[in-house]
């Protein structure tokens, strides 16, 4: 363990670091899959001498426990790609934000911490090299905006989570306006890897667009669920029937949903796809996180998208009229057609109120609430036609 730091560190100048991680063309694994080695520059560039870097473990989405395999499976691969970050961008400080409701999660981060400090690698002149750092544990507040990046770093700063305009960019001006990195739990794990075996390794391994392997959690309608790591390019034929043991009860597949209340759903006859941030996004399932939700034959597509929702009306924070009002009328409407009682109009209507909550909406909560909405429409519009009350009838 720590090998890769102590190259980074020794063997490396940030620049160098900062190069293979470009190189190897790492992508953001906590939804947007944004270019890491971007966002790292950004923040490198940015003109300030205090800096920080954070690990957002929030991971809110129902079903996904991406996040928590990694911390209590291996805590100081992420602790050893925060360091190797931090010395690249310039930080001295990090942070590590976690829900406050998972104990045994937070007891495996703080012995990892100890450890790390006990044998060297974290404080001050870490392993004689003259790069100091140090990490603090911050819990969320138990609401699911709160791992949106901007309203993360307000949390941290001891403020109300809430977001904040995006042309404010965090990389620049995030903790107490000052430059700040935040990366989630996987994306940190892969940095070690790629200093210790090289660019070109990591590069070899899945698609053209998306590098590396992915955590993904199973769970729905599927024989195996839990947290497996596959390759990127590797079909969701093979995620669910190979290594998932195909769909429970003998039933048959209907749909398969990525990101769950935030993602999109796919019909069963598309599942050759491989597992790619580019090719599932255009689909209309980005991949999110991670979570794999199957779907049978057996569930209604309106009744799953009015209860995402109904879980996202909950979750709003309110700052901003078109996520507040936009989701609560998405989901009147939605509610209203599955239970058969849809109006003439209602579909249009539900697909603008989805264009301008996209559009309007000041964070990602309310700018991808519609997405179940497009996909489900996308690919199972005959479900909701299906409980349209004709005028005429």
């Amino acid at each position: 363990g720590y090998s890769a730091l102590s190259k980074a560190l020794f063997e490396m100048t940030p620049e160098q670091v900062l190069e293979e991680i470009k190189k190897a063309s790492l992508r953001g694994r906590g939804g947007g899959g944004f270019p890491a080695g971007s966002k790292w520059e950004t923040a490198r560039n940015a003109p300030g001498d205090v800096k920080y870097v954070i690990v957002n473990g929030h991971e809110g989405e129902p079903g996904a426990f991406m996040d928590r395999a990694l911390f209590q499976g291996n805590p100081h691969c992420i602790l050893e790609g925060l360091i190797i970050g931090a010395y690249t961008i310039g930080a001295h400080q990090g942070f590590i934000y976690t829900r406050h409701d998972s104990p045994h999660l937070r007891k495996s981060i703080e012995t990892a911490l100890a450890k790390a400090e006990e044998y060297g690698f974290l404080g001050d002149n870490i392993m004689g090299s003259g790069f100091s750092f140090n990490i603090e544990v911050h819990l969320d507040v138990g609401i699911f905006v709160s791992g949106e990046s901007s309203a993360l770093m307000r949390s941290i700063e001891g403020r109300a989570p809430e977001p904040r305009p995006k042309y404010i960019r965090t990389s620049v001006a995030g903790i107490y306006d000052k430059p700040s990195n935040l990366n989630n739990v996987e994306t940190w794990a892969n940095v070690p890897q790629i200093i210790s075996k090289g660019s070109e390794w990591y590069a070899g391994i899945g698609t053209e667009g998306s590098k590396g392997t992915k955590l993904i959690s199973m769970y729905g309608s599927i024989v195996n669920t839990g947290v497996i790591e596959v390759p990127f390019g590797i079909t969701l034929r093979e995620i669910i029937y190979d290594i998932g043991g195909g769909i429970r009860n003998g039933k048959k597949l209907k749909a398969v949903h990525f990101g769950a209340a935030m993602g999109g759903s796919i019909p069963a006859d598309m599942i050759d796809t491989p597992l790619d941030f580019d090719d599932m996004s255009k689909l209309g399932a980005a991949i999110g996180a991670g979570g794999l939700f199957v779907i049978d034959e057996d569930t209604d597509m309106v009744e799953m998208t009015r209860f995402f929702l109904d879980f996202l009306t909950n979750e709003s924070c309110g700052k901003c009229v078109p996520c507040r009002e936009g989701i609560r009328q998405m989901l009147k409407i939605v509610t209203r057609i599955s239970e058969g009682k849809g109006k003439e109009g209602d579909i249009e209507l539900l697909e603008e109120i989805c264009e301008v909550t996209k559009a309007a909406s000041l964070c990602s909560l309310g700018k991808t609430a519609s997405s179940p909405i497009y996909s489900s429409l996308r690919h199972f519009r005959n479900e909701y036609e299906a409980n349209i009350v004709r005028e005429s009838e």
